[in-house]
């Protein structure tokens, strides 16, 4: 279980890319959003009225008056409920792991030693920018995708796969490039609050824009910007609690 707990972020993106591809795999099973009764018609014969479709458990039905065909078969509805079931313990699992790891043991501390926080702090802002800029490029691409071909399953589970990556990657910023003196758990803390702000702003303002649900692409600045004031004031923060503890020592 230890072992477990310390790769948490593994478990947990591993269960999400999973769910991914298992909303992938429900959505080709299926007749296509576009125009449903025509695979019904191509499968089974013209004149298909209407089709019944449900994520759990994976199904679809092709109605024709009064009779209904199943456009899935049993096994497949089968196979793809306890893949899903299996997918949502490890999901699960991953994300109560990987919020203990926020209350965990803080490790040693970090001290600035001969740095130039100056310096530190200014490649803090300016590459973290970058970097998040350049991550949000292909989310806001693969935001379409998962949308297009998973539903709102694939929504929501991107969603969370995009708030676990950045976190992820903020966290990997401050451990590199943040306010010292700091400890890890520090860090893990400063960069899941930066991820989830970075994508709360985001999706608000496309929210406000009105191009929900899928990102624009001037979402890819905007993630940027906002991840640099976001570090700043975090370097204030650290900065003010450092410069407090220096002086009541």
């Amino acid at each position: 279980m230890d072992w477990v707990r310390r790769r948490a972020g593994w478990v947990l993106g591993l269960g999400l890319i999973g769910g991914l591809v298992w909303t992938a795999a429900v959505t080709l099973s299926q007749p296509g959003w576009y125009d449903p009764t025509r695979d019904c018609s191509r499968k089974f014969g013209p004149d298909a009225t209407t089709v019944h479709t449900s994520w759990f458990p994976p199904t679809a039905t092709c109605l024709y008056g009064d009779e209904s065909r199943h456009y899935m078969s049993t096994s497949r509805t089968v196979i793809l409920s306890i893949l899903a079931v299996l997918l949502l313990i490890v999901i699960a699992t991953g994300l109560i792991l990987t919020v203990r790891r926020l209350s965990g043991e803080p490790g040693p501390i970090r001290t600035a030693g001969d740095l130039d926080l100056s310096k530190r702090r200014i490649k803090h802002l300016t590459f973290g920018a970058a970097d998040i800029a350049i991550v949000f490029a292909p989310l806001t691409f693969l935001n379409a995708v998962a949308i297009v071909f998973g539903g709102i399953p694939g929504g929501f589970l991107f969603i969370v796969t995009s708030l676990v990556a950045l976190s992820a990657i903020c966290t990997a910023l401050d451990r590199h490039l943040g306010p010292l003196p700091s400890s890890a758990l520090d860090s893990r803390r400063r960069g899941t609050i930066a991820g989830v702000a970075v994508y709360a702003v985001v999706f608000a303002a496309t929210a406000i824009s009105g191009g929900l649900p899928f990102f624009r692409l001037w979402s890819v600045p905007l993630a940027g910007i906002a991840y640099a004031v976001i570090a700043a004031l975090q370097w204030r923060r650290a900065t003010a609690n450092a410069n407090q503890v220096q002086y009541s020592g």
